[in-house]
């Protein structure tokens, strides 16, 4: 099973939050509430999420989080990087030539760069403004269904 970890699980969610409140800076304490994520895994993502270019940190009294650029700029790839690093499905990917004992008997080696970079696309095609916008709203997605359910003449 391919699976990202809850940690990338849990940035969604935060950079969720904080696109739906983009008029106020969110603090570590307030998005624990908001979510039910503990404090301090809350405080551990949001910091990976600042130090990859995702979040801005506002100090004083009504310091907290906020976006670093809007959410139509942010895709899902950048989260999932910026809380786990590279994405990559396999250790030859990940780390390139030489980092498999396997790779001069392995045919599938290019098949794989060939999936990887599939989805690291689907992951970058999908912005944070769309995760975030309910279904019932999206325009793509209800032209999409017109014309499934157009009748075939």
């Amino acid at each position: 099973m391919i699976r990202l970890t809850k940690f990338a699980d849990y940035g969604m969610l935060l950079m969720g939050q904080i696109a739906a409140r983009q008029d106020q800076a969110l603090s570590a304490h307030a998005l624990a509430d908001a979510t039910g994520v503990p404090a301090p895994t809350v405080s551990k993502l949001l910091g990976k999420l600042a130090r990859g270019g995702l979040l801005t940190s506002h100090r004083g009294a009504q310091g907290g989080f906020t976006l670093a650029r809007s959410a139509h700029d942010i895709s899902v790839a950048d989260v999932v990087q910026a809380v786990e690093g590279p994405i990559a499905l396999t250790q030859c990917i990940e780390h390139g030539l030489g980092a498999c004992g396997y790779e001069t008997r392995c045919p599938s080696r290019m098949g794989w760069s060939r999936v990887n970079a599939a989805i690291r696309g689907a992951l970058d095609g999908i912005t944070l403004a769309e995760m975030i916008t309910p279904i019932a709203f999206r325009e793509d997605v209800l032209t999409a269904t017109a014309k499934e359910e157009a009748p075939i003449t």
